[in-house]
């Protein structure tokens, strides 16, 4: 029976990562993943896929909207949707494959099945192939999340699908509903806006973004309505069918909408299922997540998980930063990951960027700050790039000026948010971002105007 000193189950952003970090550290680690291809949902059907069109699809619009006002005259532009798409699977066979290289290059051994844990120490893969035993000092789960289902929605995989299908769609809808508000909603309904289709996205909440702050969120669904997306928010979806080669969706209290196709994105749930926790007696919380201690540790000796299984977002670099400090703890005794510091980015146009506390969340907390404000209207960088809509944001302790918050709608937002992120986990001030020297002409100048805006002395604005 082979033994290892660490199994990981997973081979997603936090579980390949793991896998590396303990395998520089000098155990003997081996990966169970029941695809083919490396890298998980977010690399292969995921965070990746999404951006290849996002990006593809914001060059088409600019090839067809923004390119003559820099006096750049093209004949017709046409879509080749096809091109198009086989680009985004060339993106992720090459990262995929490099997982792989990866795994090679740091002796990881991989197991390609379905992994059930036997008992302490015991996991069993299957595959369509064979059935094989392992034994492991320690082992993590990293198996990631699913889409999440919603009464009434009858997914087909074709023309009532979720993010999987919304990739790879043969053609453009012509009217596409999107369920859910969210990150996942707002990047592939934008997608297939560009791309020419009615897009209208419905949402339960009287919001979009749920958990973001709530002055950049509403300045986002200002920017995208201007660009076509369509929103009907406070709409509670009862029921959504195919009807021959259209579907029908139905909410409460308004009128149906028949359209081409429609993307469920209300959200994803852990995949914790047939895992055979309960042969350890791993208990599942409320929303069927795997409780842990503040070192990622189960009830179960030996057993730890990580990522999108257990609590707290649902990211990929989260689960990054949990995998390395899982395994790092294992192995030298200390591992920590400040989740304060953990920032998230919708990769819409603008980009929507947020790290550490809301406006909303301080004030429910009674935490009294001071708050920075700077338009992008108004950094020079933005103008020479004409993409001047968006603000950036910065919440500050009122006492100790320690930066608790930083909330962006910019381009380039999620770069830009790196040096947020960098800021507050160093418990750096507003003052000490103001004082630093940023490159002229950048965007993140736009940065250092907001930490200047805290103390109400901006230069530009």
């Amino acid at each position: 029976m082979p033994q290892h000193d660490l199994i990981i189950i997973g081979a997603g952003p936090g579980g390949y990562t793991a896998a590396i970090r303990a395998a520089q550290l000098g155990l003997n680690v081996a990966c169970i993943e029941q695809e083919p291809a490396l890298g998980g949902t977010c690399l292969r059907i995921g965070c990746i896929p999404s951006k290849a069109l996002l990006e593809s699809s914001e060059l088409f619009s600019e090839a067809n909207h923004t390119f003559p006002r820099h006096g750049i005259i093209l004949p017709e532009v046409k879509l080749d949707l096809a091109t198009m798409l086989r680009r985004k699977e060339q993106v992720v066979n090459t990262l995929t494959k490099g997982v792989d290289s990866l795994f090679k290059k740091n002796k990881i051994t991989r197991y390609l099945g379905h992994a059930r844990i036997n008992g302490t120490g015991q996991i069993v893969v299957e595959s369509s192939k064979e059935k094989t035993d392992l034994q492991a000092k320690h082992i993590l789960i990293a198996t990631g999340s699913k889409s999440s289902p919603l009464p009434g929605v009858e997914l087909d995989g074709d023309r009532i699908g979720t993010s999987t299908e919304a990739l790879s769609y043969p053609e453009v809808p012509k009217h596409l509903v999107v369920i859910g508000a969210g990150y996942i909603g707002l990047e592939l309904g934008s997608v297939w806006r560009r791309l020419g289709a009615k897009v209208t996205v419905l949402e339960f909440l009287n919001r979009i973004l749920p958990g973001m702050d709530d002055e950049i969120a509403a300045e986002a669904k200002k920017i995208l309505e201007k660009q076509g997306l369509e929103f009907r928010l406070g709409n509670k979806v009862t029921k959504a069918t195919v009807q021959g080669t259209q579907c029908l969706v139905e909410s409460a209290g308004a009128d149906p909408i028949t359209c081409d196709r429609v993307l469920l994105a209300v959200g994803r749930i852990p995949n914790t299922d047939a895992l055979g926790l309960e042969s350890v007696n791993i208990k599942l919380d409320e929303k069927q997540r795997i409780p842990v201690d503040d070192h990622f540790a189960t009830s179960a000796p030996g057993i730890y998980a990580i990522g999108d299984v257990i609590r707290g977002p649902m990211l990929a670099h989260k689960a990054e930063e949990e995998g390395v400090a899982c395994v790092e703890r294992i192995v030298t005794g200390y591992g920590h990951v400040n989740y304060d510091a953990i920032p998230g980015v919708a990769y819409t146009r603008p980009e929507i960027a947020s790290v550490g506390k809301t406006e909303e969340q301080l004030k429910a907390e009674k935490i009294e700050y001071r708050k920075g404000v700077f338009p992008l209207l108004a950094n020079s960088r933005a103008r020479t790039l004409g993409q001047t809509e968006g603000k950036i944001k910065i919440l500050a302790d009122a006492k100790t000026d320690r930066i608790l918050g930083v909330h962006i709608i910019a381009s380039h937002a999620g770069d830009l948010i790196n040096e947020a992120a960098v800021a507050i986990n160093f418990g750096a001030s507003s003052e000490d971002l103001a004082r630093s020297c940023h490159a002229h002409p950048t965007l993140g100048e736009a940065l250092r105007e907001a930490a200047l805006a805290v103390d109400n002395r901006t230069i530009n604005f």
